[in-house]
């Protein structure tokens, strides 16, 4: 995410926090895009998933992914690319923390949102 977090399990949770705030924001503007196109909720869940997850996480798992394909059969070569990530000994539970935290975020957004729809569907019949 190019932030300065701490290293180790501080930081994981701080990824992890930002990413639930970036699918809580996400999933606000699907619902708000949603409700102005007519379409059903299951859009903006979906849609807010798919883009919280990449936006949170895309370049942790990124970089994870790459690590693991890619051969870094030099030393040198290995050095460099483990230079490029913030906190190597961590990148996996930071991909799997920001993976949920943004989930957790879209669910958070759904329950608060609708609750609010609801309410208002209710005083309009």
């Amino acid at each position: 995410m190019n932030l300065p977090l701490h290293f180790g399990l501080l930081g994981t949770l701080e990824a992890g926090l930002i990413s639930l705030l970036v699918g809580l924001l996400v999933y606000a503007l699907w619902h708000r895009v949603c409700r102005w196109a007519g379409w059903s909720m299951g859009y903006a869940i979906g849609w807010s998933c798919v883009m919280a997850v990449v936006i949170s996480a895309g370049i942790d798992a990124w970089k994870l992914f790459y690590m693991g394909i890619v051969r870094l059969e030099s030393p040198f070569f290995a050095r460099m690319y483990l230079a490029t990530i913030h906190d190597p000994n961590e990148l996996g539970s930071r991909v799997v923390i920001e993976v949920a935290g943004a989930l957790f975020g879209v669910a958070l957004g759904w329950l608060l949102f609708s609750s609010r729809s609801g309410e208002k569907n209710a005083s309009e019949s």
